[in-house]
């Protein structure tokens, strides 16, 4: 059996994301009578276990992982790096070797994108990545399900905003979607906070493009959904009282949503700050709770795609 890893939305071919999306929508169809911890009736990953281990704090990526699979028949250890032998002089490469001994599929939250690769090095289990500096591909990925499952037509047919950090692991793999979903993607950000040039010229490279605006307003007209994201992230080092300074304009506030279509979305990957108005994110427009679940239903099928058993 091949093995698959889920690191970078890059790295998957579009038709096997969309595969992944297609059959999120039918397991989730089919639990519309089941509870929380009830087993999917095929029970697919009966007898796996998923080792995760998270070095960044997590609420909805813990939850989430969790639950999916459970749901799929399988189960759970979470693991803490600092109770770990590899805090204290084993090797990363050992580390790996042992995971891959006892677990099944290993998912990893981490603040370094060398370990990640590190990691993939040595495994012998798929490894998925639930967050890293550069890349948060299960989060966008369960975006996309969202919006489709809202507005009942595909992301392709649909105009994106992000207002925000244009250089952190969220619009990272939201300009990778865009890539391989074919939709348009507006980014209103700072002239200093730009998408990273390597990523632009990979998208330049597969015959696309993101729009790039410094004024927020702009990138907002007429579009469908409207993304936003914390300005200080998790992997922010720098200056952060000047950080939040430059973003004061960039607000999701009324006036923004109001520039968008009637029937837009507003989406946020929580937790949330200042970057979005209380009347925004509590009004009707928001769909962040909905967002919120569905990590559930994708991360159950990127499981079974690393497993080779979607459907």
């Amino acid at each position: 059996m091949i093995m698959k890893h889920f690191i970078s939305l890059k790295e998957i071919q579009a038709k096997e994301l969309r595969k992944i999306i297609s059959d999120a929508k039918i397991r989730k169809r089919k639990r519309k009578k089941l509870n929380t911890l009830d087993v999917d009736k095929d029970s697919p990953l009966k007898g796996k276990l998923l080792i995760q281990m998270f070095e960044k704090s997590s609420t909805r990526t813990r939850l989430s992982f969790y639950l999916a699979i459970k749901q799929l028949g399988g189960s759970a250890l979470t693991l803490r790096p600092d109770e770990l032998h590899l805090a204290k002089g084993e090797t990363l490469a050992d580390t790996a070797k042992i995971l891959s001994t006892y677990g099944n599929a290993f998912m990893l939250r981490t603040d370094s994108d060398k370990k990640m690769e590190e990691f993939k090095k040595y495994i012998r289990i798929p490894i998925i990545n639930g967050l890293s500096p550069s890349a948060h591909p299960t989060q966008v990925l369960s975006d996309i399900f969202t919006i489709e499952e809202i507005k009942k037509k595909p992301i392709s047919k649909l105009n994106i905003c992000w207002i925000g950090d244009g250089n952190n692991n969220v619009i990272n793999s939201l300009i990778a979607a865009s890539v391989k979903f074919s939709f348009s993607l507006n980014i209103g950000c700072p002239k200093k906070y730009k998408p990273n040039t390597r990523i632009l010229r990979w998208v330049k490279m597969n015959k696309k493009r993101v729009n790039i605006f410094v004024d927020p307003k702009d990138a907002a007209k007429n579009v469908d959904v409207i993304f936003t994201d914390k300005v200080i992230s998790m992997n922010d080092k720098g200056n952060k009282i000047k950080k939040l300074k430059d973003f004061k304009n960039y607000q999701v506030n009324s006036r923004i949503m109001s520039l968008a279509k009637k029937n837009a979305i507003f989406l946020h990957c929580l937790p949330r700050g200042k970057e979005v108005t209380d009347s925004v994110f509590l009004g009707s427009q928001s769909k962040v709770w909905q967002q919120a679940i569905n990590r559930v239903y994708v991360q159950k099928s990127i499981l079974l795609y690393c497993f080779n058993k979607l459907r």
